[in-house]
């Protein structure tokens, strides 16, 4: 037993079990967008698109890992297989007669039974190839690579699945337990092909061949045709190509780490997946303040923007102190950030007041209606926006420097975003009333760091300018919160400086204790102002 664990860079089952269950998890995020969205007839079908291209990706990627784990006539033995295997149970659910799944009755019903089992089918290879991946030469720090490649790819096939659910009426909480169900193959499998590596490395040709012609038959014989009753060819056709070319990228960052392999790297890709949390985790507890509280308009806004502000002084006032920039050199790039967002900003509003509506209410050329406030705080996010891609960056040049889970990377890395998730959502709350829109615009922005600072990572990028980008876009945020700012006031005076207070106050606080944290963590290079 010694001799096993040695020769797996002391993986034990249980290591392997916990990260395969927490990537099967990873798939019900795909339904969170179904508690906040209602589908009609013209986004079912939009939808329908979406999830063919996420299933046709999936099985395009199934094939090429297939053919990398053995000989390709195997691949294409399982193709043929699982198209006729795919036939043939379509035809038995005919003969059947009435069938029914979560209140779907008759032909919808079957297609919905035909998918679900399908993207249930294709988790084994997954799980079969994570287990091997664990089992390999590289031990731990491949097979978490891998699991974090797949959980990321689950999300995108949880929302394919709960698309499928969720336009033909299935309820959020039931499309999420069932994207769920369907990776749960992945941790069952996984455990026995970590243990007999040898023996489902032949097997997997034919099981990912098999799995990818189930799909393939699928999307071209039901869900495409699907779509096309309920929207245009060109929009299902555009949704289709998009979640193909969205899948296939995620797949060639995970191949290139894979490829590209090194410790460091990829400790940095898991800080830089952290980093998203703080945001998403400000958002959340905004939220639930001003829902139990019933804040206030002008108090909301107030405290966006005194976040805002700090966040905008913190980095060049550190800059300044420690003199690793002129007050000059500072100031112009301050007032030039500040200028292009001003300029930016005021543009946009007088395009959009060039729209005949109603009064307050501006059309886009999408044809959505949105308010002129709804518009001012939805830019005044975008600079935030900006704000955390040029921190994401500094974060790639630090981020691999960083070591070990825990105190070492988690605190520092979700305090420094918190405020900006609370900024966000108060700013967006305070705007729509929405507390739906207030935690997607957070997570958003959560989105954002984590996506610059992969890129850094794989770009390698050194930290040489990175100063001047981030003391630009802290410049960008002044002009729009002060224009937020000065709306409150004249609402509610005393309750937007009240805010405007708290939120100085809160992001003081929470900034203050990730440089303390940095500072007392031995080479805690995870937040940006810790970069040396």
């Amino acid at each position: 037993m010694d001799d096993w664990k040695g020769g797996n860079n002391r993986v034990s089952v249980s290591t392997v079990a916990f990260f395969t269950m927490a990537m099967a998890a990873a798939t019900g995020l795909g339904a969170v967008p179904f508690f906040f969205v209602e589908l009609d007839a013209q986004l079912a079908g939009i939808c329908n698109g979406m999830a063919a291209g996420v299933m046709l990706a999936a099985s395009f990627d199934l094939i090429q890992e297939g053919q990398g784990h053995g000989s390709g006539s195997w691949v294409v033995l399982g193709i043929l297989a699982g198209g006729i295997f795919i036939w043939l149970c379509k035809k038995i659910l005919e003969q059947y007669g009435e069938v029914s799944m979560l209140d779907i009755k008759g032909a919808e019903a079957a297609k919905v039974i035909l998918v679900v089992g399908i993207m249930t089918l294709h988790s084994f290879g997954e799980g079969s190839g994570v287990g091997v991946s664990f089992a390999g030469s590289k031990g731990l720090s491949q097979g978490i690579l891998v699991t974090v490649a797949i959980a990321v790819h689950n999300i995108p096939e949880g929302l394919a699945v709960s698309m499928v659910l969720a336009s033909r009426g299935v309820s959020p909480q039931k499309a999420m337990l069932w994207s769920v169900i369907t990776s749960l193959p992945q941790p069952i499998v996984a455990v026995p092909s970590f243990i007999c590596a040898d023996a489902f490395n032949k097997f997997l040709p034919f099981a990912t061949g098999f799995a990818a012609g189930c799909m393939i038959w699928m999307v071209i014989a039901e869900v495409l045709p699907d779509g096309f009753k309920e929207a245009s060819p060109s929009h299902v056709a555009s949704a289709a190509t998009l979640s193909v070319a969205f899948m296939e990228a995620l797949s060639a960052v995970f191949e290139h780490l894979s490829h590209n392999y090194n410790a460091e790297d990829a400790s940095g890709f898991v800080v830089s997946l952290l980093f998203g949390l703080g945001p998403l985790l400000g958002g959340i507890a905004l939220v639930a303040f001003a829902l139990t509280f019933r804040f206030q308009h002008a108090l909301l806004s107030g405290v966006a923007s005194g976040i805002a502000f700090v966040l905008g002084a913190w980095r060049p006032l550190q800059l300044l102190l420690s003199f690793k920039m002129g007050i000059f050199p500072l100031l112009f790039l301050l007032g030039t950030g500040s200028a292009f967002i001003h300029l930016s900003m005021s543009g946009t509003m007088k395009l959009g007041s060039r729209k005949k509506t109603s009064a307050n209410a501006l059309s886009a050329v999408t044809g959505i209606s949105v308010s002129a406030l709804t518009l001012q705080s939805i830019l005044a996010c975008v600079a935030i926006a900006l704000h955390a891609l040029s921190e994401g960056l500094a974060l790639g040049v630090a981020a691999p420097k960083a070591y070990g889970l825990g105190r070492h990377m988690v605190l520092p890395v979700s305090l420094h975003g918190f405020p900006r998730g609370a900024a966000v959502a108060s700013c967006i709350y305070g705007a729509t009333g929405s507390w739906h829109a207030s935690l997607l615009s957070a997570a958003f922005i959560g989105f954002v760091g984590p996506s610059s600072a992969i890129g850094a990572i794989l770009a390698g990028i050194d930290y040489s300018g990175l100063d001047h980008v981030m003391v630009f876009t802290c410049g960008g945020l002044f002009p729009c919160f002060a224009s937020i700012v000065r709306r409150a006031v004249k609402l509610d005076k005393r309750k937007s400086v009240s805010g405007l207070t708290v939120g100085v106050v809160f992001a003081s606080v929470c900034l203050m204790c990730t440089k303390l944290v940095c500072l007392h963590t031995p080479y805690c290079n995870s937040a940006p102002e810790a970069v040396r």
